[in-house]
């Protein structure tokens, strides 16, 4: 069952923002999201966190100005999600623009696995190098740091993941949830660590007379790749996360992209114009995403360090090509998926456990949260892997942490899982085949204890009812050029409508007309082709529908019931 519930409203919030100038929608959205004064909804640069306030970046920055002082020569390792792209090239453009000997290696999904492990650090150690850096991994690599320092290398993580009990003995950490970290903005991607590394790098090399006589790098240029890593990877976008994507989404805007960013924008077929959170999350990121999950992600690195404009389109091409493969394969595994949970009774159960052998490893975490949204459990996918083994991919709901889930079953089993990461809302994991069944039992005893059955429950929250006034193009766009996404969530409204007409566009998607208070609006519900009652109460969000070259408002149904 799904329930709609509106987010309560601060009066006095929106008087004192609408007081100030904002406008009376906005001014409303934003008392509902907790903002209490217009000058929280300042994303000037000067409100940035410094990078001095986040444990280790002082540090990191000696270490890099000294290697780069002495010629000696960087490997980063990154990871093979957007995130961990987007964060090595920060690290490989704003390095090379100081003046290092850097180069970058990204593990293969299949045949290596996640983060630096000491079998990533033979490959690592072929290009002899004096500093290895790692990118959104790294944390938990107690045994990968151990054979990097082995062969003399000195090693900085930067890292956002949540630690375990045992720290890697790096030479330095930067990550705001190590032990002894203060860092106000928890919730800082693995591209926000690496840029807040090389804000501090810069600064020391300023103070050493680096540019002396030169032109200083501007690392600004790089806020494209933070905004879309950020976005991408679903982290809170508190307020300093807000700032990074709204400063990247205004060169973007501008015209000021990385030409691998500009060429994903053609083949998406979105206009850098009119950037939105929205594009970054859903049409970019995925095109990126793509080469960690099918290929090798330095496809998608490679498309963001060129500043080669043909090359980056070609590469981009390739990478659009990979996405209409996943989407095809991820169809597929979610169909079969679906097709076994036919008779499953929600109500029975509090998670969702699903494997087939021929499931392909890079896509199961798509699958995993199409089936969470679909069925409101926490649910994980497995596909097989090398040994015996099966690789995870789950994804959570409100008011389960999923890697804390996990360490509770670990804690209780301790040979269960061989090993596990995570967050909040999505966390990876590795077990023996044979172990599925006792994994299964497990994880389901875990989380009935730690969610309560009110919280099986899907919610929609939304905004309320929204005046017909609104229903318009620059209403629209309005909201379009806000930040919105993870922990700020976009704008969903709710009304009851007429439905005058219904019809379903490739056997899929419900198209209906609608009318409310003798006005008309165009309406569609993705992936649902079951009809609607006469009259519904419904759970939209406003988009803007483009044919023939004209645009007109449509809405985007998130839910509907009879009313």
């Amino acid at each position: 069952m799904t329930r709609i519930q509106s987010r309560p409203v601060s009066q006095q919030a929106y008087t004192r923002l609408a007081d100030a100038g904002l406008h009376p929608l906005l001014a409303r959205l934003y008392a509902a999201r907790g903002i209490a004064r217009a000058d929280e909804l300042d994303t000037s640069l000067k409100n940035l966190l410094p990078p001095e306030a986040l444990t280790g970046t002082q540090e990191a920055a000696v270490l890099l100005a000294d290697a780069i002082e002495a010629g000696a020569r960087m490997v980063i390792v990154a990871d093979y999600d957007c995130d961990g792209a987007t964060a090595c090239a920060v690290g490989m453009r704003a390095l090379r623009a100081f003046g290092a000997d850097v180069h970058y290696l990204v593990p293969d999904r299949v045949t290596l696995g996640y983060g630096l492990t000491p079998a990533m650090v033979e490959i690592a150690a072929r290009l002899e190098p004096d500093v290895l850096i790692t990118v959104d991994n790294g944390i938990a690599s107690v045994e990968g740091i151990a054979a990097a320092r082995a062969h003399g290398m000195a090693t900085v993580i930067t890292d956002h993941h949540l630690p375990g009990d045992v720290l890697p003995e790096a030479d330095v950490i930067v990550n705001p949830n190590q032990p002894g970290c203060d860092f106000p903005s928890k919730a800082l991607a693995g591209v926000g660590a690496m840029f807040y590394t090389m804000l501090a790098l810069r600064a020391e090399l300023r103070e050493r007379g680096a540019f002396a006589g030169g032109r200083e790098p501007n690392l600004a240029d790089l806020l494209d790749l933070v905004a879309l890593g950020t976005v991408a990877d679903v982290v809170k976008l508190d307020r300093n996360n807000r700032i990074l994507v709204a400063q990247g989404l205004a060169r973007m805007r501008a015209g000021r992209l990385q030409p691998g960013i500009r060429a994903l924008f053609a083949l998406a077929g979105r206009d850098p114009a009119r950037a939105s959170t929205m594009d970054l999350g859903f049409m970019i990121g995925p095109r990126l995403n793509a080469a960690g999950r099918l290929s090798d992600m330095s496809l998608g690195i490679e498309c963001l360090i060129t500043d080669d404009a043909g090359r980056a389109m070609n590469i981009a091409q390739e990478l659009d090509k990979l996405n209409r493969e996943r989407r095809s394969i991820e169809a597929g595994m979610q169909e079969e998926a679906l097709a076994r949970l036919a008779g499953f009774e929600a109500g029975n159960r509090a998670t969702i456990a699903l494997f087939e052998p021929d499931w392909h490893q890079g896509v199961i975490g798509i699958v995993a949260g199409r089936i969470k949204e679909k069925l409101h459990r926490p649910t994980i996918a497995f596909a097989r892997s090398n040994d015996g083994e099966l690789k995870g991919s789950g994804r959570s709901i409100p008011g389960l942490h999923l890697r804390d889930a996990l360490d509770l079953v670990t804690k209780r089993q301790p040979d269960l899982i061989v090993r596990f990461g995570g967050h909040a809302m999505a966390a990876g994991l590795t077990i023996r085949e044979s172990e599925l069944a006792r994994f299964d039992a497990a994880f389901e005893d875990v989380v009935s204890e730690l969610l309560e059955p009110a919280q099986l429950e899907r919610r929609i929250e939304t905004d309320g009812n929204l005046e017909s006034g609104y229903f318009a193009l620059d209403a629209v766009r309005m909201l379009d050029n806000e930040i919105w996404g993870q922990g700020f969530p976009a704008p969903v409204f709710d009304d009851v409508f007429r439905v005058e007409r219904q019809r379903v566009l490739k056997d899929k998607h419900l198209k209906l007309e609608l009318s409310r208070g003798g006005s008309r609006y165009e309406a569609i519900q993705f992936n649902h082709a079951e009809g609607a009652a006469a009259q519904i109460h419904a759970a939209y969000r406003l988009g803007i529908n483009e044919y023939n070259g004209v645009s007109s408002v449509q809405l985007m149904l998130e839910h509907f019931e009879a009313a």
